[in-house]
């Protein structure tokens, strides 16, 4: 067994998406391997404690350890919520079908 790992740090904004790989000492936790990824000096105004994380699309903890291979994920906040988004979609396809007459 080796005493290091291989991640990757994955964040993305609207219009940039980041992915950096990184060799690290194994027993790292999630928050040491961005802290170490160089993430928090390409994004100064990344406030972590206002994101959830996870790993390969599952929520972990800051202090999770990780294992070889590992992707950590830094997602951001959802602007709109998906449950009203399809409600509405709903709503304006009923209203359409409604008033679309013969054809």
């Amino acid at each position: 067994m080796t005493d290091k790992i291989n991640i990757e740090v994955v964040y993305a904004l609207p219009a940039e998406q980041t992915l950096l790989k990184k060799e690290l000492p194994a027993g790292i936790t999630v928050i040491e391997g961005i802290q170490a990824s160089g993430l928090l000096e390409k994004f100064p105004d990344l406030d972590l404690s206002a994101h959830k994380l996870g790993i390969f699309g599952k929520l972990t903890k800051a202090d999770t350890v990780l294992r070889d291979k590992d992707r950590i994920e830094i997602y951001r906040p959802l602007i709109a919520d998906p449950k009203e988004v399809r409600r509405r979609r709903a709503e304006e396809g009923k209203v359409m079908k409604k008033g679309g007459g013969d054809a």
